[in-house]
């Protein structure tokens, strides 16, 4: 999982297409450091991530990443943005969410 933490958001429009190019699926988890939701879902996410080669998590920090949190409009935190290529976002919720129901939304959503 890449955690980015002092990006501006041009550095992070080129990571975000690097990663589209190695990867099917694209999860950014927008999040704080001392949040245990958060916590949570990136636990969730980090099984999910080993167990799919497919799939790229990225984990924004909102308090030390804040234009790119403000470029998505994060409102709370953990948000989840799902992105099934660079142009189709499928899923973007808040709170915690299980692997096996990111899973659904990933297979639904493709």
């Amino acid at each position: 999982m890449a955690i980015f933490e002092d990006v501006d958001i041009s550095d992070f429009e080129l990571i975000m297409q690097k990663e589209f190019k190695k990867k099917n699926t694209v999860i950014l988890k927008f999040g704080a450091e001392l949040c245990d939701a958060c916590f949570a879902l990136e636990s969730e996410l980090e099984d999910l991530e080993d167990e799919n080669e497919n799939i790229s998590v990225l984990f924004i920090d909102c308090n030390e990443a804040q234009d790119i949190a403000e470029q998505y409009n994060i409102q709370k935190v953990p948000t989840m943005i799902i992105y099934k290529d660079a142009d189709t976002m499928i899923y973007k919720d808040y709170g915690v969410i299980l692997a096996s129901d990111i899973k659904k939304v990933i297979s639904n959503g493709i």
